[in-house]
């Protein structure tokens, strides 16, 4: 009902028109409250915006309860999957409340849960813009900033070098005559800017991202050069002449690279504006006036790669264990890590992973010289469209050290014209990650010299691909397939001997067992791997089960002593079927063997919660592996209606007698909602009956890092060659890095390790939700940062390090916002804050 419609005569002489709408308002108040009353808050919730659209001046008052009708609705509306009618609800108490963060934080909730988390992270980004000292809002934000702009782009416009390179080439460009440019991927519109203040006419700037749209807008005014540039909320293949821009451009500049090269899509973007944005490119003789001519920076490109041998890849992407904890892994069950690529498969993955090769923890063996893979001319329309359409090129590389084959490391070399490059290489200090092509589905990975690491390198579905890699060996003077890939012809190859010794090693399973690949995420893997965690959980799952066993056997031998003796009969094997199973439940993220393990500890009914069914396909197989009864595994998702109802009773008049709770991220954050998870979880437990972990000690340290700090933040306008970027971008700087590999993190530790905080989730009343904690300064420095990790107990006596070798888990660090100077010998007091799931670490001065 629209406030802006004109009043009639009637209305406007006077009292009767007020007098029924303040009627309807009164009725309309009643008739909300009465359903509020019996909990029908959708048509409570219609009531409301009547109330508000007749009399506006009643938002105040009834400001509250219209948010607690709202929240309530829009639950409701969730869980019938009404998600229109949802935003809808949002939408609309949004325009009688633009300045409410609590709605907004509310309403980016439900997007992120329902995976909008760009949006989500706009509207958490708004709430604390509204009210920056509400909590909630901050660590909603905080959690979800990566995704409005991702953590590359403080790191990129920190990087000097990259920044005075493309700011010489786009000069350089520009004084020659390409005068008028587009800036494809503009960001920040770094670039953009460089063009302008080189003198160019016409500066065009497209950005696919609103956020990064908004904050290129107020950087380019904050620059002055409003004006000068344009900027457009959109990708370049939808730009069109003259809707867009009035005419085609003599320069196209753009970094849409990504570790890979390709990943971000620049070769179609670049097809797209050679045919549609660009002028003709110059022909080889011509020295007429650039203006008159197209081209792009960068001009070209060569992919270089390295076979290596890295044992932290490895843990990450390969299976190496065939027994964890005593459980078989048999070998109808493959292992694969989303970066196995493979081109029979529908959707597009990346082929990749990136790592900061420099800093991998535990340093690469380089297996193989440096060769060079493809190079590609960015200036060339017909090189460009047959990059798709090639058919891979076949690779061979000799070996030149002994080693195991665990990856191909990629980088590159940008060529942005004829004078000025930029390397991805790991040897140079760079703001670039490598592409890194775990190898996977080997017989053998051992190589050594007289081997050549064969591969197929093409460029499909806007990635660079490495396939099909296999070992050559040179035995008997000829060449054998060590291994085998899709690539079977490689089977012609070799004697029969060698060839029945590779049949047998491809011979995985019998001819009728089921055979399942299982996709794991890189973390999974690295689980597995760590046999320190699988043998403690036994360990203290065994422990717990042992002491609850003394008491059922009692309780059974009290009630059934008469019967038994009097029968005759051996007492061991009724007292085993007529004991109750103890119930075990694994809530832990993610693909985990925890319930099998238990399951081999006598009398145990153990449930997973894996949701995929190739998980579930992988735990069956492993359980039929290890010669357990059928059914002794359960799924227990399959039992539970609301997945947010996980944790419930195994059965009406049971309870469980372990809960495994998945307490810290892989990424170093506690989990969401988890003590809020422990607390409904002691509720579930039998009489002696435990929750894993039973409590966790945070440890953290104080360190000099000038590397976290360009990491978190732009530094000043030095780095960005005088341009005002900083205070705009660093807006969306979040106080704690995460996935950090703390013993390769380059940093001074100022003092020695420190306990922060207990979280004890059997025993709640030794948590605090507030504590101060001081530390004694051992080395004079510039506190910058302070990286936290933790120690979980599963018992008084079995501990697992999240920063040990063999963890799964990554550190987190605060990173300060002001560094400190401190000197050795003096104490300083951190103060640590636990608010729901979300700890704070401060600096008291």
């Amino acid at each position: 009902m629209s406030n802006s419609r004109p009043r009639s005569r009637r209305d406007a002489g006077g009292g009767a028109g007020a007098a029924g709408r303040d009627e309807l308002v009164s009725r309309s108040l009643q008739s909300a409250e009465h359903c509020l009353g019996v909990q029908d808050f959708g048509t409570a919730y219609a009531h409301y915006l009547l109330v508000l659209s007749l009399a506006p001046e009643l938002k105040h008052d009834v400001k509250e309860t219209f948010q607690y009708t709202l929240f309530r609705w829009a639950e409701e509306l969730d869980a019938l999957s009404r998600i229109q009618d949802l935003l809808g609800c949002y939408e609309q108490a949004l325009e009688l409340f633009p300045d409410d963060e609590v709605i907004c934080n509310s309403m980016g909730e439900h997007l992120f849960r329902m995976g909008f988390r760009d949006e989500a992270a706009g509207y958490f980004h708004k709430a604390v813009k509204l009210n920056p000292d509400f909590s909630d809002a901050k660590e909603n934000f905080y959690r979800v900033a990566n995704w409005l702009v991702e953590r590359w782009h403080f790191i990129m416009l920190n990087d000097t070098k990259r920044n005075t390179i493309y700011n010489a080439a786009i000069q350089k460009a520009v004084c020659l005559g390409s005068k008028s440019v587009l800036d494809i991927g503009a960001g920040t519109g770094i670039l953009s800017m460089f063009a302008k203040k080189a003198g160019a006419h016409s500066v065009y700037a497209c950005e696919l991202s609103k956020t990064m749209y908004e904050l290129a807008c107020d950087v380019v005014a904050a620059n002055k050069m409003e004006a000068g540039i344009k900027l457009l909320h959109t990708k370049s293949l939808d730009i069109e002449i003259p809707k867009h821009i009035p005419e085609r451009v003599s320069l196209v500049v753009t970094e849409t690279v990504d570790a890979g090269l390709f990943g971000e899509g620049i070769v179609e973007s670049l097809i797209h504006a050679w045919e549609h944005l660009l002028l003709q490119p110059k022909t080889k003789g011509e020295s007429a006036n650039c203006e008159k001519y197209g081209k792009v920076i960068p001009a070209s490109a060569v992919i270089f790669g390295m076979a290596v041998e890295c044992a932290e890849i490895r843990r990450h992407h390969r299976v190496g264990i065939k027994d964890i904890a005593g459980i078989h892994l048999p070998t109808n069950v493959k292992f694969q890590s989303p970066a196995y690529s493979s081109v029979d498969t529908e959707e597009t993955i990346e082929p990749y992973t990136t790592e900061k090769m420099s800093r991998v923890p535990g340093g690469y063996l380089a297996l193989t010289e440096c060769f060079e893979i493809m190079t590609v001319d960015f200036n060339n329309l017909q090189e460009l469209k047959s990059l798709a359409t090639k058919k891979p090129d076949k690779i061979g590389i000799p070996v030149i050290k002994e080693g195991i084959l665990d990856a191909i490391m990629v980088w590159f070399v940008l060529q942005l014209d004829d004078e000025h490059s930029l390397s991805t290489s790991p040897s140079e200090e760079t703001c670039w990650e490598q592409a890194v092509y775990p190898v996977q589905d080997l017989a053998d990975y051992w190589i050594k010299p007289g081997d050549h690491v064969m591969m197929e390198v093409s460029c499909q579905d806007c990635y660079l691909r490495i396939q099909s890699i296999s070992v050559l060996g040179l035995e008997c003077e000829m060449d054998v397939a060590k291994s085998f890939t899709q690539n079977k012809d490689l089977l012609s190859l070799g004697n029969e001997a060698e060839l029945c010794s590779a049949l047998a090693n491809l011979q995985t399973s019998k001819p009728d067992a089921v055979e399942q690949t299982c996709i794991l995420e890189s973390t999974e893997i690295a689980l597995l791997n760590n046999i320190p965690y699988h043998e403690g959980f036994k360990m203290a799952m065994s422990k717990v089960l042992s002491s609850l066993t003394p008491e059922k056997l009692y309780q059974t031998m009290d009630t059934h002593c008469q019967n038994e003796m009097s029968s005759g009969t051996g007492q061991s094997n009724t007292v085993q079927n007529i004991l109750e199973p103890f119930y075990v439940l694994d809530v832990s993220e993610g693909f985990s063997i925890l319930p099998i393990i238990a399951g081999t500890l006598g009398q145990v009914k153990p449930y997973s919660s894996v949701e995929k069914d190739q998980h579930r396909i992988a735990l069956d197989l492993i359980s039929e592996a290890n010669h357990f009864p059928k059914e002794t595994l359960e799924f227990w998702l399959r039992h539970v209606e609301d997945e947010s109802a996980m944790l419930q009773r195994p059965k009406s008049d049971k309870l469980w007698s372990i809960i495994i709770l998945d307490v810290i991220e892989p990424s170093g954050l506690i989990q969401q909602e988890i003590m809020e998870k422990a607390a409904i979880s002691r509720c579930l437990l039998q009489s002696g009956g435990k929750i894993f972990p039973q409590y966790v000690l945070m440890f953290g340290l104080l360190v000099e890092s000038q590397t976290l700090l360009e990491e978190n933040a732009v530094q000043g306008t030095e780095r960005t060659l005088g341009l005002n970027i900083a205070p705009f971008i660093n807006q969306f700087q979040v106080p704690i890095r995460v996935f950090l590999d703390l013993s390769s993190l380059p940093c001074i530790p100022l003092s020695k390790p420190v306990e922060l905080l207990r979280l004890d989730l059997m025993t709640p009343y030794l948590n605090t939700s507030n504590r101060e904690v001081k530390v004694y300064i051992c080395k004079s420095g510039r506190l910058t940062a302070i990286p936290f990790w933790y120690h979980m107990y599963l018992d008084e006596e079995i501990r697992l390090d999240t920063s040990s070798e063999a963890s799964h888990w990554k550190q987190a660090a605060v990173v300060l916002d002001n560094p400190i100077q401190v000197e050795m010998g003096e104490e300083l007091v951190l103060s640590i804050q636990h608010h729901k799931s979300n700890v704070s670490i401060t600096v008291k001065q």
